[in-house]
């Protein structure tokens, strides 16, 4: 009798199982989907839908490009007729208001879609649950949460920018594994591999900015920008942090794309070279001073109302600190390489004034660590 009560009861949840299965294999697709937008989005979420019907996909679509129609518009277009009576998935819920484009939600109602299952509410308050309540209303079968824990993460720069009109941070660096971001004589290439370089490229390719301080530019001369094959997506702008203004009129971020480099001093910089820098077509931000160096909160503030989304914070050390001590840093890439540099004065990756307690080591959460070639890749979120 047990047995057969527990089949019984086995047999009642299957089609729950089931439906709970199918709801996830279409939902991690609409993910994969959203996935190729991004880099070309910002500062918009990425975002992907399928349309299903009789158990067989008839419909995908992603958004592709800032102020492009959204990925459901471009899923129920691929289904045409046979969205009618068909199940939609998409990883973030539909918009119920005028943008760049129309309400998706019309759309969705017009095609005849029967159910919609939504990853995540959309935290942006124009939507934040009106685009699942208005479809409700009109008779369509809502589901939502389904991934809900993956939605957020896939799109954590967005929810971010949305809800706070603040970047979100990712501070990147690569050392060795005694902890030296470059030799004492600051030489740094290449500490780690090229497979972990690969991944620093995508990550600059997806996010709205790149921000060094000048110190970088100054020992590294780097370029800042994205040497990825095919089409990468729009290049980020390149913020550098420069509180007296010593970047070199030379340096490689104002001769290349100078129309994409911001640098922001303080009062302390020289006028002329203000105009001449701004004569060459880079932008000049004057932020106030603080501690003798830039403002950070303005500095993010002012980038925020630029529509800056998502910034990528790669050093220095007293900008990484400073960032740091600030609260600005969202979360922390480390790349760590196998090998050994040594000095007392070899840099490190985060300097500044230090933390002098234990008791208030800034503490990272969610830890995650791969294998990137021979390079070991830790990733955490910053406690807030």
């Amino acid at each position: 009798m047990h047995f057969r009560a527990l089949f019984f009861l086995q047999a009642l949840a299957r089609p729950e199982m089931e439906g709970m299965m199918t709801d996830t294999k279409y939902m991690r697709r609409a993910l994969s989907l959203a996935a190729r937008g991004a880099g070309f989005v910002c500062p918009n979420p990425l975002v992907g839908a399928v349309v299903v019907k009789d158990g067989k996909i008839v419909g995908e679509g992603w958004h592709k490009l800032f102020g492009g129609p959204h990925a459901e518009v471009n899923a129920i277009a691929m289904a045409g007729e046979q969205a009618r009576g068909a199940d939609l998935y998409v990883n973030l819920e539909p918009c119920s208001h005028h943008g760049k484009t129309p309400p998706c939600t019309e759309l969705i109602l017009r095609s005849g879609i029967n159910k919609v299952v939504i990853g995540m509410k959309d935290p942006n308050p124009l939507v934040n649950g009106q685009g699942s309540s208005l479809l409700r209303q009109r008779g369509i079968e809502v589901h939502t949460g389904i991934m809900e824990k993956e939605c957020r993460k896939f799109n954590e720069v967005f929810i971010k920018f949305i809800t706070t009109r603040l970047p979100f941070v990712i501070f990147k660096y690569a050392m060795t594994i005694d902890g030296k971001i470059a030799t004492i004589d600051n030489a740094s290439r290449w500490i780690t591999g090229e497979e972990s370089r690969k991944i620093v490229h995508r990550l600059r390719s997806r996010m709205s900015s790149v921000m060094v301080g000048v110190d970088t530019v100054i020992f590294d001369n780097p370029l800042l920008n994205v040497r990825l094959p095919g089409k990468p997506g729009r290049l980020p702008l390149k913020v550098i942090a420069d509180s007296r203004l010593r970047i070199p009129l030379e340096a490689k971020v104002l001769e290349n794309d100078p129309q994409l480099c911001l640098i922001a001093t303080t009062e302390k910089a020289d006028n002329k070279k203000i105009l001449e820098i701004r004569r060459r077509g880079s932008q000049v931000l004057v932020c106030p001073s603080k501690d003798d160096r830039i403002d950070l909160p303005f500095l993010f503030e002012h980038l925020g109302k630029m529509d800056i989304s998502g910034v990528l914070l790669e050093g220095g050390s007293t900008l990484a600190f400073s960032a740091l001590k600030e609260g600005m840093v969202d979360k922390v890439m480390a790349f760590v390489a196998p090998k050994i540099l040594g000095g007392a004065t070899a840099p490190t990756p985060v300097g500044g004034m230090g933390i002098p307690g234990m008791e208030d080591a800034l503490a990272l959460r969610d830890l995650k660590v791969r294998k990137v070639g021979e390079d070991l890749l830790i990733e955490g979120y910053l406690e807030k």
